[in-house]
């Protein structure tokens, strides 16, 4: 489908194919991957973007097919490809969908949150995201929504789809709740966004729950073998939930978590919680930028790290740059593993929610975000303009 700037519609084939669109920032353009109702689908939301080792660019999502609700509700986990750097995208389609299980109808076996990830070593692709089965009307974050145990019609469930072949086709799902759930908690779920894979080839999940308590935590889940076990680390915090991971020049890792306090915590003080660990999460440490560096609003951000021609690494971060309100959606960079944030890249002063961060090649940033324009929109940004 080709969308032009003015909103005519022309179909070839199973691409969508968007002439760019231009912004009131800086008249920047943008490929829009979804409009709310497109392919008879309500809403997209909550992105995912990653680069496969061949080059595909590959956005996931939720595909909300009756409202803008989140679970419970008939939700199905959305792919879009790109071959030629966001471009084009082909056609959204379901890669996670567990239908009527067990003779219930499928608002109620709705599956929402993607992580993707890409094992760098083998090529192959990872989903993760969150089934509920059952439990109408409710969320899985508050009360009842999900509870202790590792039965479907108790909890929700921890779920993984695999693709060997550049997104094109995609393996059954694979329920890892028994395996990865502390049975006491109320809630496992993986964060939306994306993992990564460390240099040493260790791949690694930001996760997040619900303890015994029914306290929020945030949290890694990491794999020394592709993927065939996985590790459950300890919480870095407390009353956290959806996290981004990247991987420092010193080889810790950094957890970058949206942080529940910021609800009433409007002031200096309002801001990411950061953390830092050496050893896959066992112990974890404060980071120096944690609350107050990165204004949120209580939403999810994206974080990504790039290491640049000169040997340099670069962090790059996204979110809705201010303390109320999802507006202001922004990208930073770091030069120093996050212990300052400059550079300030402003694409949608009106709007801006979930995002997803990804390098489309070694000049160019992409990023995949809830916008005021559209349910999703795809832009890029050149290296230069933070002055790289």
């Amino acid at each position: 489908m080709i969308r032009l700037a003015f909103n005519f519609f022309v179909i070839i084939g199973i691409a969508i194919c968007s002439q760019p669109c231009f912004s009131a920032d800086k008249d920047r353009p943008y490929v829009v991957i979804h409009r709310q109702g497109d392919f008879g689908c309500h809403t997209f939301r909550i992105p995912g973007i990653v680069k496969t080792k061949s080059g595909t660019l590959l956005a996931v999502y939720d595909m909300r097919y009756e409202s803008r609700r989140d679970l419970q509700g008939h939700i199905d986990i959305g792919l879009s490809r790109s071959t030629d750097g966001g471009k084009t995208w082909e056609s959204p389609r379901p890669i996670m969908d567990m239908g009527e299980f067990e003779g219930l109808p499928q608002d109620q076996n709705g599956c929402s949150d993607p992580n993707v990830l890409i094992d760098t070593a083998t090529g192959e692709i990872l989903v993760s995201a969150l089934w509920a089965h059952g439990k109408p009307g409710t969320h899985q974050w508050v009360g009842k929504g999900s509870e202790p145990g590792h039965d479907p019609e108790l909890s929700s469930q921890f779920m993984f789809v695999r693709s060997q072949d550049d997104g094109q086709t995609w393996s059954d799902p694979e329920n890892w709740t028994t395996r990865l759930k502390n049975s006491s908690w109320f809630l496992f779920a993986p964060a939306p966004g994306n993992g990564i894979t460390l240099a040493n080839g260790i791949l690694v999940i930001p996760t997040q729950g619900r303890d015994a308590t029914g306290t929020p935590f945030s949290n890694l889940t990491w794999s020394g073998d592709h993927g065939k076990t996985w590790t459950v680390s300890s919480p870095a915090r407390s009353n956290t939930t959806e996290s981004a991971v990247v991987e420092l020049s010193d080889g810790s890792l950094m957890l970058n978590s949206r942080d529940n306090r910021n609800r009433q915590d409007k002031s200096e003080t309002n801001g990411r919680a950061v953390s830092v660990t050496f050893d896959l999460g066992t112990h974890w440490t404060v980071h120096n930028s944690d609350h107050g560096a990165l204004p949120e609003p209580v939403c999810m951000g994206s974080l990504i790290s790039h290491r640049l021609s000169d040997d340099r690494t670069v962090l790059f971060f996204s979110n809705p740059h201010h303390k109320s309100q999802r507006k202001n959606m922004t990208v930073q960079m770091s030069l120093d593993d996050g212990a300052t944030w400059a550079k300030q890249i402003l694409l949608d002063e009106d709007g801006g929610a979930y995002s997803s961060l990804v390098m489309v090649d070694d000049s160019t940033l992409g990023i995949l975000y809830e916008s005021s324009r559209a349910d999703l929109i795809f832009q890029t940004i050149q290296l230069k303009e933070f002055g790289l």
